[in-house]
């Protein structure tokens, strides 16, 4: 088992770290702070605009574009172990995925696109959306519903004559209320009856159609997350060509399995790589103030504090690059339960050293002067992304007992 880079990846993960490093973070401070300063906080601000197109300019230029393609024609040459290393990398700024067209749920939908989608929809949106002219959404949790059991998604998607009518209402859908989200992915069931994991369809909606509706923004810990956060959105009679569904109805189960398997390997380890950089924050904090005669890392639990933050970095480092080599293999089946361990472990681990980090810094840690309440709330809401701890859990030990052949 080869969890190292190849000499492709390694190349290409030293210039997304460069460029990252000297580029792209220097810069998440103050493309936050313009946030709002339109009047429309779903707007990006004139220098926002103006720092995100420079710096896509310069990782197009760079070569450093749409990284994530690992088994597309046209991808970068690299695998997924390699692409897992890139994403840590990545994870050390906000602005990151974004500059290399990496971002999320955009990465998911065009490998959608690229994958089951008509000549059509891969020129109207999978080119657009390779280039970074646009961007899109993925609509599948809903409010009414405990959509942790996908099986209970219930916005209903029917036939009439030579179109789709969908009805519903979504929430949480990431990237929706950006002004620049053209098409949405649509979860939807279209039928009520037969096996549980085939009443449900995918459907490509473009955001103008009649009847789509935009019912507020979701707060996360009391931030909105404009300009890219997450929307309700209320369907109403709206109306689709039939060639907009997917693959085929009642194959939206199949679609989505093989869309979020990859992703939360991507969310993951740019996970990895903040745990990093909470705890480079942390360390250099107590190194630089001084309590009791002492620097704080030589304080109370400090040391025993940077102790476990590095253990629990390398070991999420390690149980990623393993799922991410047995997707390599082409063993989705097999990843699946890889998948959910990292998707629990990783989050729990840079959590636990983002509130130590928090901690450390005293009242600073939670006010607008560190980053550390933003990756704190982030990192607290990618345990719900993608499915909550219960549901991987469940995945986890349902593995663990048909491994031993308990089920």
């Amino acid at each position: 088992m080869d969890l190292g880079l190849t000499e492709r990846g390694r190349a290409l993960r030293d210039a997304v770290a460069g460029m990252v490093r000297e580029h792209i973070a220097p810069l998440d401070a103050e493309f936050h702070a313009e946030t709002g300063g339109t009047g429309n906080r779903w707007e990006h601000t004139p220098r926002q605009t103006e720092i995100l197109d420079s710096l896509k300019n310069l990782a197009r230029d760079r070569g450093l574009w749409n990284l994530w393609k690992t088994h597309l024609p046209s991808g970068p040459g690299i695998t997924t172990v390699d692409y897992a290393w890139i994403a840590e990398e990545m994870g050390q700024s906000w602005l990151a995925p974004e500059v290399f067209n990496c971002n999320a749920p955009d990465t998911g939908n065009m490998e959608v696109f690229a994958r089951y989608g008509t000549e059509d929809m891969k020129a109207r949106w999978l080119e657009p959306l390779m280039a970074g002219e646009i961007r899109s959404a993925y609509l599948m949790t809903e409010p009414d519903v405990a959509s942790s059991d996908a099986t209970n998604i219930s916005l209903h998607c029917r036939r009439d004559g030579n179109q789709w009518v969908l009805n519903g209402e979504k929430w949480w859908s990431t990237g929706a209320g950006d002004p620049r989200c053209k098409v949405h992915i649509v979860m939807c069931r279209t039928a009520d009856d037969g096996p549980r994991h085939a009443q449900h369809s995918m459907v490509v909606v473009p955001t103008d159609t009649p009847g789509v509706e935009t019912l507020r923004g979701m707060q996360v810990f009391g931030d909105d997350e404009a300009p890219h956060g997450h929307m309700h959105i209320r369907y109403t009679d709206v109306r689709v060509p039939l060639d907009a569904m997917l693959l085929g109805e009642g194959r939206g189960f199949e679609i989505a399995q093989g869309r979020l398997g990859p992703g939360r390997i991507h969310h993951c380890m740019r996970a990895v790589g903040l745990a990093e950089k909470c705890l480079t924050l942390m360390v250099e904090r107590g190194a630089a103030r001084q309590a009791f005669g002492s620097d704080i890392n030589s304080l109370g639990g400090n040391p025993d504090r940077i102790a476990e933050a590095r253990i629990g970095i390398e070991a999420a480092r390690l149980m990623c690059l393993k799922a991410a080599w047995v997707m390599d293999q082409g063993d989705m089946k097999a990843a699946a339960p890889l998948i959910s361990q990292v998707k629990i472990m990783a989050p729990r681990v840079a959590l636990q050293i983002c509130d130590d980090a928090i901690q450390l810094h005293g009242g600073a840690g939670v006010s607008q002067d560190t980053d550390l309440a933003r990756i704190y709330a982030h990192l607290r809401t990618l345990r719900l992304v993608d499915g909550p701890d219960a549901v991987h859990l469940r995945t986890v030990s349902r593995a663990e007992l048909r491994n031993r052949g308990l089920r």
